[in-house]
């Protein structure tokens, strides 16, 4: 039995010998990251994971913008099964991913910022071990990246972490807040995003958020398995809303 367009075997398949070539097995993924059911392929694959984040990786500079944001997910994914079986070749893979956002790599990371996200988001121990690095990105007393799309990476990555684990992304709410009086609009809209699924001391977003409940911008983000649209305004009103509802509960327990 084989994946959909894919020439590798399955678990449930009779082993064959060896690993699949370079070219062969990114073939076999690309396939796979086409798929509405791509977790489910890329789980069945009878391959290390440790074979299958390099060809992963590489897909996060494609241009074709949802097989990038499978890719996202899927080195989530990939990592975290790495982390059960040796946690250490999963730091490995997250100080990869932080040397290609560093001025020395010669490179510059793109996606980085996302796949770092996913990756805290499915395994706790390496977010309590790096989720300080990804916050420093976008905190100007830290280490910003000082460029907006990857930073723009960074706020998708903290808001992905915030969705699993609220707890470990507060301390990040004055850098996340920051964002939201930047230039860069998209900036702006997945800073809001971000602080959907974490709170934040209402006295102090609130002056941030209200002049963005006009803003028509639209950006596309992805969640669920799919691209959303989304529009700062809209995000903005939830935001307020829910500002709103946590100092009621906080009134109601005075």
């Amino acid at each position: 039995m084989e994946a959909p367009g894919c020439s590798i075997h399955l678990k449930s398949a009779p082993a064959r010998a060896g690993t699949p070539s370079g070219v062969a097995l990114r073939r076999c993924i690309r396939s796979i990251l086409g798929s509405p059911g791509f977790e489910q392929e890329l789980e069945a694959l009878d391959i290390p994971p440790e074979k299958l984040v390099n060809p992963l990786i590489s897909f996060l500079c494609e241009t074709d913008d949802l097989p990038r944001w499978r890719a996202v997910r899927a080195i989530g994914l990939t990592v975290a099964r790495m982390a059960r079986e040796s946690l250490e070749s999963a730091r490995t893979i997250m100080r990869r991913l932080i040397w290609s956002l560093n001025d020395e790599s010669g490179g510059i990371g793109w996606g980085a910022p996302e796949a770092m996200g996913e990756i805290m988001a499915d395994e706790e121990r390496l977010a309590d071990e790096y989720r300080r690095i990804l916050f420093s990105y976008i905190d100007e007393s830290g280490n910003p990246l000082e460029h907006d799309l990857l930073e723009r990476g960074v706020l998708w990555g903290i808001g992905r972490l915030a969705r699993e684990r609220p707890g470990l992304v507060r301390e990040a709410a004055p850098a996340v807040l920051n964002q939201l009086r930047s230039v860069d609009p998209a900036k702006r809209a997945l800073a809001l995003w971000a602080i959907g699924f974490f709170e934040v001391e209402p006295r102090a977003a609130r002056p941030l958020i209200a002049p963005l409940a006009g803003d028509p911008f639209e950006i596309p983000i992805y969640q669920d398995g799919e691209l959303k649209i989304r529009r700062t305004s809209d995000l903005a009103a939830a935001a307020l809303a829910r500002l709103d509802a946590q100092e009621g509960r906080g009134e109601s327990q005075m």
